[in-house]
């Protein structure tokens, strides 16, 4: 007799309506397949990780803050333990197993290759035609505690006066090396241009971040959603620190090399995303940049005046003095 798992009761369960139109879009025995892998030694698994992975899914639909209140609900409401695809029978999971469940599911690729898999179905069948997509971040505040604060040791006073020619040029020596030697996401955005996507997304940080700079706390997710559609096409989860517009190359490549959308001509970001090296990879996939203009990251205009009308010797705006009717 053939043995069943989890996973098969959960194919015979008639969901309610508002979860089965969410689960079902999923490719729920990919994910169920990458957590449930037998270990070859220890007791075998007794967890009904199919019903822990849809009431992981339905918590965010119902809106359940934390996996504690999860668990809470799933005790108090056997409607919604029944729903989530538990047995009468089963006992409900403990917080530490939800966190294995979730360490397991994040030192995977599985739900990227899942979300990957919908959208690339979505294209298929016709209904992401998207031709404009919109880049931006959003700010999640990070459950875990913030570390002890290091206190940095004094520096020696620097020594005062204009350094010799041979001091400037070991001086910019060692600032050459420290640059090259700096993670990719602590160089110039310009650095990401010439680096593969899946370094790019493997050297993402992505450990929790604090710091004194509102929304700089936790982590962020970075997403490029279509416009139409909107389906999220690709995203990027990172620290909380992580300036935005270091994160718009990497999905801006995984659209390219990962998606195909004849339609798609155009990329809006604010004006956070106004850097040259965003313009020349835009430019590369031959589509067209819609980015609000950040007028920190230009220099001061020369002949120029803040209406960008050309100027004369005395910084004075040309105007017209007079009206030609027969013009």
């Amino acid at each position: 007799m053939e043995e069943r798992t989890p996973y098969d009761h959960y194919t015979t369960w008639n969901l309610p309506k508002i979860y089965d139109a969410i689960i079902s879009a999923i490719d729920m025995y990919a994910i169920y397949s990458e957590v449930s892998k037998k270990p070859r030694l220890g007791a075998p698994t007794e967890l009904n990780y199919a019903a822990m992975i849809i009431s992981v899914f339905i918590r965010y639909a119902e809106r359940i803050p934390t996996i504690k209140d999860l668990i809470k609900r799933l005790n108090e409401d056997i409607a919604f333990k029944l729903n989530c695809g538990l047995l009468v029978s089963d006992d409900i999971p403990s917080e530490a197993s939800y966190s294995r469940l979730l360490t397991s599911l994040s030192g995977s690729n599985i739900l990227e290759k899942t979300q990957e898999k919908l959208i690339l179905q979505g294209i298929e069948e016709g209904y992401i035609i998207d031709d404009t997509v919109a880049i931006d971040a959003t700010h999640f505040v990070a459950r875990d505690q913030a570390p002890p604060k290091k206190e940095k040791p004094k520096s020696e006073p620097k020594k005062r006066g204009r350094k010799s020619k041979a001091e400037r040029d070991e001086w910019l020596k060692d600032q050459a090396v420290k640059e090259a030697n700096l993670p990719i996401y602590e160089k110039k955005i310009e650095a990401q241009l010439d680096v593969s996507l899946s370094e790019l997304r493997t050297e993402v940080p992505q450990d929790p971040k604090w710091g004194v700079k509102k929304n700089s706390d936790g982590n962020k997710g970075h997403l490029a959603v279509g416009t139409s559609s909107q389906y999220i096409l690709h995203s990027l989860f990172s620290s909380g620190n992580l300036n935005d517009g270091k994160a718009a190359i990497p999905l801006l490549k995984g659209i390219d090399e990962r998606l195909s959308l004849p339609d798609l001509r155009y990329q809006t970001m604010d004006a956070g995303y106004d850097f040259e090296a965003i313009y020349k990879q835009v430019h590369h996939m031959e589509h067209q940049s819609v980015i609000a203009y950040n007028k920190r990251n230009e220099p001061e205009s020369v002949s120029f005046d803040k209406h960008f009308a050309p100027t004369y010797f005395r910084e004075h705006s040309y105007q017209y003095d007079s009206y030609d009717p027969d013009i």
